[in-house]
């Protein structure tokens, strides 16, 4: 029997500034903030054993906030406590999460916004059926280096049957 397809919920972004990365998705990106920054540390509450249980002992402290998007999934993003930046933020090769995507039809005045507000284009526009369908894709980073793609249209209709014939 074929399993039924769930939900995506949300994804968890570690960043070095907190009020940096929510003004940046906020502003730039229009995700909207559902839980305000919050400090946890590590200690016997509820979180902080839940906390411990994902990255073991010694985690200290962090702060966490919580934002949304239009179509409800969250965006989590966690600032910790001596942080560091990879030596390769787009090791492709390397298994695990690499990208997600975020969709908007004026792909164009998005990334001028994300270039303006300090991210970075990784690619040109490009067109992935060039004079017969007006799908586009860009790869882009946030100002602190997180790597995203830019879709113009939705992930079914980019890959849905045919879109390669």
């Amino acid at each position: 029997m074929q399993p039924t397809p769930r939900s995506f919920s949300h994804i968890g972004l570690s960043v070095p500034d907190l009020d940096q990365a929510i003004k940046f998705y906020g502003d730039v990106l229009g995700f909207y903030v559902i839980m305000e920054p919050t400090v946890i540390i590590e200690d016997d509450s509820a979180i902080g054993q839940m906390c411990s249980d994902v990255f073991g002992k010694g985690w200290g402290r962090m702060r966490i906030a919580h934002l949304a998007t239009a179509d409800r999934i969250g965006f989590e993003l966690f600032e910790f406590e001596g942080h560091k930046a990879p030596e390769d933020n787009l090791n492709f090769r390397q298994h695990g999460t690499f990208h997600f995507a975020i969709q908007d039809p004026n792909l164009e005045d998005l990334l001028a916004k994300i270039v303006a507000a300090g991210g970075k284009q990784r690619m040109h526009v490009r067109e992935y059926f060039p004079d017969e369908k007006p799908y586009r894709m860009v790869y882009v980073e946030d100002p602190f280096g997180i790597v995203f793609e830019l879709y113009s249209h939705s992930y079914e209709l980019t890959y849905s049957n045919g879109a390669y014939t």
